[in-house]
């Protein structure tokens, strides 16, 4: 009869324990409008979180980079790592609601109840130590808590390496930007230098004063300076690549660079903005926020069933004698079951105080999701606004560059035939050496603003991408 009791009893508990008192979580409406500040012209009908980052970019060497950065970045390593950490934590807490059974021996000398000595009592079986019942769900409402918050690390993974993605992109993008105003700096100092040669020959002979070859020496020592500035941001842009990378930058990529310009590389895909609803389920930082939540939520459910009788269980069985000889002879089998309750009646207000604290917790994390909502509507947008002025100023300023080229040719005539001043000459070859500088770094902003629209959208991350396996389907930690 004691023997059917135990069963019985485990299910009877297991049965019992169904209570919750996790809050019914009621997600924040967008704090933001129903529609982006400006208009769509894309021409794809293709979400940009459906845009594999080997489709968006095209270029064969900036997949290269890619790839060696997922597959050497540190901070996306450790963004992994810590799906793995919280997967354990995870099934530590889905341990919780299952009994715990070991292999227990135990020994004991006391005095006898006649006071005639002492009596040895061995005893060695299956033993279950204090197993809480589940029944206000405190243990499950932690659970919960657990799987929210490995489905929030795992969000995060995502999100690490969307940012990763587009940081390589622009690295490498700056790293061309680099390239081309080197060589703009290089060429217009090879002329400067001459024009030097030649003030200088024309002083000498009297043909000119001593104000036109300083002139030409000040210009000519001003784009020495500034390539000697670019050449060191070059060099710092190469350090940050590497570092994104996560190892050195193969030699003939960068080898590959000289000689190009931005607008030779391959063009980036366009992409539709669509509509910031979209935002809530294509963007992992606003679905992390959103598991912080559920998270958040269910911890109170726990801090409530603090307030609740905790019902534990202890049980033993196996055998018992006061020899150790006799002990697995017949008649020494024992048990023992030992359920037991505890109500708390004075904490000195800590349940009370866990409770505040959740419920705080609880209202924190909407405040975040909410800011990640406005934070995502707010990089869509400017990448939306930019990507239609950067279009106009570019075309603007490209228009400007051929006027002033055509202005320096001009100068340069009128200087030769003695009509105009070599004060003007210098004037418009500044002034082209500063404009052909602004068309790259305009180009290099409309580029970077296109990653940053497909970032801004979830790109950089497609759901066929390999991932974690779900912790639920999971057996119970051994």
């Amino acid at each position: 009869m004691t023997k059917r009791l135990v069963p019985t009893l485990l299910v009877s508990a297991l049965l019992a324990s169904g209570c919750s008192f996790i809050p019914q979580l009621e997600r924040p409406a967008a704090p933001v409008a129903a529609s982006y500040p400006a208009a769509n012209a894309a021409s794809t009908s293709t979400a940009a979180a459906d845009i594999p980052w080997q489709n968006f970019f095209s270029d064969a060497r900036l997949q290269q980079l890619i790839t060696l950065a997922l597959d050497n970045n540190r901070d996306l390593r450790v963004a992994v790592l810590n799906i793995e950490q919280a997967r354990a934590q995870y099934q530590i807490q889905r341990a919780a609601q299952f009994p715990e059974l070991g292999v227990a021996a135990q020994g004991s000398r006391a005095a006898s109840t006649d006071g005639s000595g002492y009596v040895n009592t061995y005893m060695v079986g299956l033993s279950m130590p204090s197993w809480e019942i589940d029944f206000w769900g405190r243990i499950r409402s932690l659970k919960e808590q657990s799987l929210a918050q490995y489905l929030a690390t795992e969000e995060g993974r995502k999100s690490t390496q969307i940012s990763l993605v587009a940081a390589v992109a622009n690295a490498w993008l700056g790293l061309q930007a680099d390239e081309e105003l080197r060589a703009i700096s290089q060429r217009t100092l090879q002329t400067r230098e001459e024009s030097v040669r030649l003030a200088k020959l024309r002083f000498d002979a009297g043909a000119s004063s001593e104000l036109d070859f300083q002139q030409a020496r000040s210009l000519t020592e001003n784009a020495r300076a500034t390539l000697a500035q670019q050449t060191r941001q070059r060099d710092l842009d190469i350090n940050a690549l590497t570092l994104l990378v996560g190892q050195q930058v193969p030699a003939e990529l960068l080898a590959s660079l000289q000689g190009k310009r931005l607008a030779d590389l391959p063009a980036l895909a366009d992409v539709p903005a669509g509509l910031p609803s979209d935002l809530l389920l294509r963007r992992p930082d606003i679905r992390q926020a959103e598991q912080s939540m559920v998270a958040a939520n269910a911890s109170i459910g726990a801090a409530r069933a603090l307030f609740f009788p905790n019902v534990s269980l202890t049980a033993a069985a196996g055998f018992a004698n006061t020899e150790l000889s006799d002990l697995f002879k017949s008649g020494s089998t024992t048990f023992s079951i030992a359920p037991s309750i505890y109500l708390p009646i004075f904490t000195a207000g800590r349940n009370q105080a866990n409770l505040e604290v959740a419920e705080t917790s609880k209202k924190i994390a909407a405040a975040q999701y909410e800011k990640a909502i406005q934070t995502a509507f707010r990089e869509v947008s400017d990448a939306l606004v930019s990507r239609e002025s950067l279009v106009e100023q570019l075309r603007a300023q490209q228009a400007q560059l051929e006027a002033e080229s055509s202005r320096l040719n001009l100068s340069n005539l009128r200087y030769t035939n003695g009509v105009a001043s070599y004060l003007d000459l210098l004037d418009a070859q500044r002034s082209l050496f500063t404009l052909e500088q602004a068309v790259v770094q305009v180009r290099l902003a409309q580029l970077q603003n296109q990653v940053l629209l497909y970032k801004a959208l979830g790109g950089g991350w497609t759901e066929t991408t390999q991932t974690a396996a779900a912790p639920a389907a999971a057996a119970p930690a051994q």
